[in-house]
């Protein structure tokens, strides 16, 4: 995929927390990047890292939307499916509705098949517990069984949406782990990848230091200059 996100930045985010990455939006005045009710199917084994490819859901009106829609091959659900580039994150607005699924396992593996990084919805899925085995990052609300077009009708693809409270641009940097997933506005993805590279690097001190028993004033945040002397000197020898 070509994009605005380049390879060095990817792997710097690989290696941090969401957590780290809000605290570091919060500092250029972002306080709304998490996105709200959204956490991880199965096992989280690394980070999610991709630029957003978009899916908009609208409430389903029952005339419009029978199961006969599917025959349509530009039906925008399947060609997102069959569109969404490699590398990229697949993110549904789903309206926050997880009374019926945004997708399914055969949707999900068809995505990771074709090599898309990860998949997020603020509905649910269908056949959970299959894309909770799979070797691909997905995030939902909750498991949701019944079929997508009984509440949602597939709309629009690679527009702004919504999801989770959450406003997502096509071409965002979305980040996911354990927690759940981060929203960076592209045009910040490399500053803040590197920042947070050393806000973690002296959060592993802190770690270091606390379990020895030491105190967080003057610590964490650093206001004593020690605290910042001994960090300096803790990360020659670990050579980080």
């Amino acid at each position: 995929m070509t994009g605005k996100l380049s390879a060095e930045t990817r792997e710097k985010l690989r290696h941090v927390s969401t957590a780290t990455l809000c605290t570091a939006l919060f500092k250029r005045g972002l306080r709304n990047q998490f996105i709200q009710d959204v956490r991880p199917v199965g096992t989280v084994s690394r980070n999610m890292v991709g630029e957003a490819f978009t899916l908009r859901y609208i409430p389903a009106r029952e005339d419009l939307n029978p199961l006969s829609v599917f025959r349509d091959r530009a039906h925008p659900q399947r060609k997102a499916v069959e569109d969404c580039p490699e590398g990229a994150v697949f993110v549904i607005d789903s309206r926050k509705d997880a009374r019926a699924a945004s997708a399914g396992s055969i949707l999900v593996t068809r995505l990771m098949v074709r090599g898309v990084e990860g998949v997020v919805t603020d509905g649910g899925f269908r056949d959970s517990p299959e894309i909770g085995s799979l070797p691909f990052p997905a995030y939902h609300n909750r498991p949701s069984a019944p079929t997508n077009l009984t509440l949602h009708q597939a709309l629009d693809i690679n527009v702004p949406i919504g999801c989770g409270d959450v406003a997502v641009f096509p071409g965002d940097i979305l980040v996911g782990d354990g927690e759940g997933v981060v929203v960076i506005p592209a045009e910040l993805a490399d500053e803040v990848a590197a920042e947070a590279v050393e806000m973690t690097a002296f959060e592993d001190f802190v770690l270091e230091e606390v379990n020895g028993g030491r105190s967080i004033l003057g610590l964490y945040p650093p206001t004593d200059e020690k605290a910042a002397a001994d960090f300096e000197s803790w990360r020659g020898t670990a050579k980080r």
